[in-house]
């Protein structure tokens, strides 16, 4: 990833010390712990990059991250508690992802921007090559939008590299069940990226 990190570090705790003091109107406002900070620190990368290749907008996904940044620090998770951090955060940046991608202005914007954005950074002999394949991630995030969110959420975490246990933990689910939920997960996804094909065709 070739983003300064210290850069949308600053930028992150100044926004979440921003919405902090207007949530809670404290003297205290502002002040994050020590622990925290390493935590974002640490999460940052990977939570970012789901939500980058699942929005395809780097403005786009560093507000997601951020917001879910913002939720675990509203979110207070105990030290001490069996709490699953890697889970929680990929739970609710797919959330908040997939609420993106199903929004009609942000979605929009993006699919007017992809293909020529696209086009001016790469060579000029691959327009047709870079078109088809800005197509292909635009109908797969449509399709996405369009399943029931726990189907989207299984195949987001599954072609992100989880594997089947860590989806299980992710999403309260017996590992068994994965590889069935997922077969029909995939089953959905084919229908309505074949739906919305046929519809632009």
């Amino acid at each position: 990833m070739n983003y300064d990190q210290s850069i949308l570090y600053k930028s992150m705790m100044y926004l979440m010390k921003n919405q902090k003091a207007k949530a809670f109107e404290s003297d205290q406002a502002g002040s994050y712990s020590p622990e925290f900070e390493a935590l974002f620190k640490e999460n940052w990368p990977f939570v970012y990059r789901l939500l980058y290749r699942l929005v395809g907008d780097p403005a786009e996904a560093e507000d997601l991250t951020l917001e879910t940044f913002f939720r675990l620090y509203q979110h207070h998770p105990s030290p001490q508690s069996e709490f699953n951090l890697g889970g929680w955060l990929r739970k609710v940046a797919t959330n908040l992802g997939l609420h993106s991608i199903r929004s009609f202005k942000r979605r929009e914007h993006y699919e007017m921007s992809a293909g020529k954005g696209a086009l001016e950074e790469m060579p000029e002999n691959r327009p047709a090559e870079i078109l088809a394949q800005e197509e292909e991630r635009r109908l797969a995030r449509l399709a996405l939008a369009k399943m029931n969110q726990r189907q989207a959420q299984l195949l987001i975490f599954r072609y992100s590299g989880l594997a089947y246990k860590e989806i299980a933990q992710t999403l309260g689910l017996a590992t068994s069940s994965i590889g069935p939920l997922l077969l029909r997960a995939e089953r959905e996804f084919e229908k309505q990226y074949q739906v919305l094909t046929q519809e632009e065709s």
